[in-house]
């Protein structure tokens, strides 16, 4: 584990370090945000390379169509509305002087921290034959998983696309069974990779990356900081009311129309 661990550590580090290096020139942070799923590529592929096998080859395949589909997603939708992102917009003018320094260690270097902690199935003893049955079931979670967050966020483009949706809440296709059905499949990704993973061993510690992500999600940097955003908007407390945060639950809604997130 010892080699690993530190190679794990200085490839996530010069990854992170690079895309600061793009976010400080263009003053953007949310680069991190595109930056997000290409680090995990980028730690698949590396430990693939380092020691291949079937199973991380499996690994490697799959933290890549799930890696480059979210980061391509977000690309496109910042070249569509170019700019930094509200969020990151706001803690910069919060931050004011020590926007840059803050903007490394608490974007860049904590969301690389978090990168690894939950990649942790992509490089501890990233290698081993692939074909369990338990493997097989991991691998159909990852597959409604992957399909989950990308139809949502399908969905949801398409919807912004629309002039006449400005300003409205998304209340249908997969929005209508839960508010962020977007995160909910990137959960159930990473759960799927986890029992891919699990007849290798370490399974206590691998099970860190489907807890870690599922927390940052539904109590950090989700659900909670999204919708602090609608916090005010009565057509988003209806929302709430009605549907819903993450895991799909069509009894619970009731038929509305749209309107956008």
């Amino acid at each position: 584990m010892g080699s690993w661990y530190f190679e794990s550590v200085f490839v996530v580090f010069c990854f992170l370090n690079l895309a600061f290096l793009v976010a400080a020139i263009s003053k953007d942070n949310s680069w991190a945000d595109i930056a997000w799923g290409l680090g995990f590529v980028v730690v698949a592929c590396y430990a693939h390379w380092r020691s291949p096998h079937p199973g991380s080859g499996v690994l490697m395949v799959l933290t890549a169509l799930w890696g480059v589909r979210l980061s391509a997603y977000l690309f496109l939708r910042k070249l569509r509305h170019p700019g930094e992102d509200w969020r990151y917009a706001r803690w910069r003018k919060a931050w004011g002087k020590w926007a840059l320094l803050r903007g490394y260690f608490q974007v860049f270097l904590l969301q690389g921290f978090f990168l690894w902690l939950i990649a942790v199935p992509l490089w501890l003893r990233p290698g081993g034959e692939f074909g369990h049955w338990i493997q097989w079931i991991g691998l159909g979670i990852w597959m409604l998983g992957f399909f989950w967050e990308a139809v949502a966020d399908w969905q949801l483009a398409r919807f912004k696309a629309d002039a006449a949706n400005k300003g409205r809440i998304m209340r249908s296709g997969l929005w209508r069974y839960s508010r962020h059905p977007n995160y909910f499949g990137e959960i159930l990704v990473w759960w799927g990779i986890y029992m891919i993973a699990l007849p290798w061993g370490q399974w206590i510690i691998y099970l860190a990356s489907p807890i870690v992500i599922t927390w940052l999600l539904a109590r950090v940097s989700g659900v909670p900081l999204l919708e602090s955003r609608y916090r005010d908007n009565p057509e988003y407390r209806d929302y709430v009311n009605q549907t819903p945060a993450l895991i799909p639950f069509p009894g619970k809604t009731r038929h509305s129309k749209n309107n956008d997130k």
